[in-house]
Parts: C-alpha cells; sequence; structure tokens
C-alpha cells in the first residue's frame, strides 16, 4: 500500500461555508493509498464564522487559515495570486431560486454565480463543479450559465457541460434524503474528460438486486444509536478560537460537543409527547395545535414530524432545531434533533472542529454539502482525472 498520492489534485472551494465540499474530497482515498488524492489551495467564504470552521479544518499545519479568504469573491483576485488548480467546486447561495416559495429574480444572491464564472476564467482548472438546489436548473441564471459555454463568445466557451443532474444524498450513504443539484463543466482541451459523468448509485430506496446497491441507509442505526436520548446541556462550552488570526469567536468545538439540547416551554414539551413514532403535527390536539394547522389539515406532512427511525432523514436546513420547520422531531425521544446529529447527518466526523455560536454553527450545517455525496463526486473525478476516459454507471 502507498502511502501518498503523487501529485495530489489541486482544489479552489468557492462559497465554501464549513467545508462540507471540502471534506468529503479531502476525505476520499483512492484504492491502495492511504493519503487523500485531492489538495485545496484556496477557499472562498464571507461569513466569518464559516470561514474559521472551514479554517480550523483544512486551514494547514500552521493552525491558521492563510488560504482563506473569508470576505466577498467579488474583491478576490485568484489571477494575480497565481492560484491554478485542476477543480474548481461551488456552490453559490441559492437562496434566490429555491423551491421554498422565495423565488426573486432580482434576488442579487442569484448574481453570484458570475463570480463563480469569473474565478473560472482566472483559475483554468480542467473541471469545476456547481452544486445548487433543484431550482437552479429553471433559473434564468442556469440558463445565461449555460448559455456561457456554448456562445462563440461566451465568458466559458472554453468549457462544456456534462448533462445536468438531480443527485439525492441518500444514494450515496447519506441517512438524508436530500435532493441536489449538479453541474459540471469539462475544459474542451481535455479530451480524455469527454467521458466524465455522475457517480454510480450506491444505495436506492429499493434495490433491484442487479445493480449492486445497497439500501438507504435510515437516521435510527447510523446516527441515533450513537447519540444519548437526554441532552446533557443547553450551552456550549464558554471557550474562544481564533483560526483566521484576527478576530475572535466561540470555539473550537468538536461534533460530539454539539450535542445541546433546547428549555422548551411546556406547551412544546407537551406537543413533543403528543406526537407518535412517525408523527407530525396532525396528530395534535386542537389545544395543542395553531389555528393555522388546524385550518391547513392538508398542507405539509413534516412540520412537527418525528424523523423514522429506518428511513434517510428529510433535508437539514439551517434551523433544524425548530420542529416547526419540518420533520425534526428526534424519533421517539421527546426532543428536536440536536447540533450533532444534524452534522452526523451530513456526514461530518466526531473530529471536526465547529466555531461560532449556536445558530452559526447550525446555519454551517444546513448550509453544507453533505459530505457523502461530495466524497462521491471526488470518486467520480479522480477517476476522470487520473484513469482517463470513463463512463461510470448513474
Amino acid at each position: 500500500m502507498n502511502d501518498l498520492v503523487p501529485n495530489p489534485i489541486k482544489v479552489v472551494d468557492l462559497f465554501a461555508g464549513c467545508g462540507g465540499f471540502t471534506q468529503g474530497f479531502t476525505s476520499f482515498r483512492p484504492d491502495g493509498h492511504r493519503s487523500g488524492a485531492f489538495r485545496t489551495v484556496a477557499a472562498v467564504e464571507h461569513d466569518r464564522a464559516a470561514a474559521s470552521t472551514y479554517a480550523a479544518n483544512f486551514g494547514g499545519n500552521d493552525g491558521h487559515g492563510h488560504h482563506v479568504q473569508a470576505g466577498d469573491i467579488q474583491e478576490w483576485r485568484p489571477g494575480e495570486l497565481g492560484i491554478h488548480a485542476d477543480v474548481v467546486l461551488g456552490g453559490p447561495p441559492c437562496q434566490g431560486f429555491s423551491t421554498l416559495g422565495l423565488e426573486d429574480a432580482n434576488d442579487p444572491r442569484n448574481q453570484l454565480w458570475r463570480e463563480y464564472v469569473r474565478v473560472v476564467n482566472e483559475v483554468q482548472p480542467k473541471i469545476f463543479v456547481i452544486e445548487n438546489v433543484e431550482g437552479f436548473l429553471r433559473s434564468p441564471e442556469f440558463a445565461a450559465l449555460h448559455a456561457a459555454t456554448e456562445k462563440p463568445d461566451g465568458p466559458l466557451r472554453q468549457y462544456e457541460l456534462v448533462e445536468h443532474a438531480v443527485l439525492n444524498s441518500a444514494d450515496y450513504g447519506a441517512p438524508q434524503a436530500r435532493r441536489r443539484a449538479i453541474v459540471i463543466g469539462v475544459h474542451r482541451d481535455e479530451h480524455a474528460l469527454k467521458g466524465l459523468t455522475y457517480p454510480a448509485r450506491s444505495h436506492a430506496r429499493t434495490p433491484s438486486g442487479s445493480d449492486g446497491t445497497a439500501p438507504w441507509i435510515g437516521v435510527g442505526p447510523s446516527v441515533f444509536a450513537k447519540t444519548l436520548l437526554p441532552t446533557e446541556s443547553t450551552q456550549l462550552p464558554v471557550r474562544t478560537c481564533n483560526p483566521l488570526g484576527d478576530h475572535e469567536l466561540p470555539g473550537y468545538y468538536t461534533t460530539p460537543e454539539l450535542h445541546i439540547g433546547r428549555q422548551p416551554t411546556e406547551h412544546s414539551l407537551a406537543r413533543y409527547k403528543a406526537i407518535p413514532p412517525g408523527g407530525n403535527r396532525h396528530d395534535l390536539p386542537d389545544h395543542l395545535s395553531t389555528p393555522k394547522w388546524i385550518a391547513h389539515r392538508t398542507g405539509s406532512h413534516d412540520v412537527m414530524g418525528r424523523m423514522y427511525w429506518d428511513r434517510p432523514s428529510v433535508t437539514i436546513r439551517t434551523e433544524f432545531y425548530k420542529p416547526e420547520k419540518g420533520r425534526y422531531l428526534h424519533p421517539f425521544a421527546w426532543r428536536p434533533i440536536t447540533h450533532y446529529e444534524a452534522a452526523l447527518i451530513q456526514g461530518f466526523p466526531d473530529t471536526f472542529r465547529w466555531c461560532g455560536s449556536k445558530i452559526d454553527i447550525g446555519r454551517q450545517i444546513g448550509n453544507a454539502v453533505p459530505v457523502q455525496l461530495a466524497h462521491a463526486l471526488a470518486g467520480a473525478i479522480y477517476a476522470a482525472l487520473r484513469d482517463g476516459p470513463v463512463q461510470l454507471r448513474f
């Protein structure tokens, strides 16, 4: 077995958040190797707490994130810094064209994909990957992105898009049914990459038996079997960290230290107790419900819902600790899931280090690319870059 992968593949991570994409890529180990195949050379994240978490985990041996740009991407000039990479990753903020009823064609966050395009042009990677909500593929922004690769004078004319896809993280071993749009671009000069496509599924809701897939993983055996039913605290330990070298904030916290609860009111606790396994707001008696919930009996079945022990969770969002936001109650305990449990569902290891307040860290967890999905994409990209033409099953 070789310890080191020769010449690790260089990666730039844009809109990096706390590092879900990077965690998936840097944890990928090719067969016969103990070291990672990918190395990040730069990352950009405007949220300082998220950038601090990224730096704490991927900032290098000196303990400071010197290659982490904690600020606006508009101000980052990789060409002037001499930064080159084989792969550019990124998930431009998606709130402007999310599927949560908040679409706004004029949302300035929708224009941040143009900054992604600019960085791709400056870095000139062999491959770029965009991760976003499903709605991105129906947006004017995606149409413009596609045109940028097809028009003779388009800003991405040196690239062509692999047929885009919507991937479910549960199909790649995550205990979470999170569907994300993935767009991959390949440099037109890289003829060996023309066969690149999306990673083969390792899991399926109903395995056929002929394709080698395993059943989807439930949250019970993979997550809740290792966490305590009663949480021991409602607050994070008091300590500070400064991984960026210029700003102290709460942390570091390992992932198990995020197993903190809330202090529910008597009314909230009564609601939790009234909802059976697999139940939701429709199971509440009228005196524990709300006029809106009572009037809309046919609405969402996830609000105030309990997770199913033997199924993947719903999408982990930024306020997963509020069961009125979705199916975020523990399968049978009288409480919402904790930050620790949400981080495990998203694929973060126990050794991951977190920076920021409870709200900061919740936002980091909910906004992250599921690590398992990122890991699968890393495998497909490694195979294409190192093994030549590939046609992977999907």
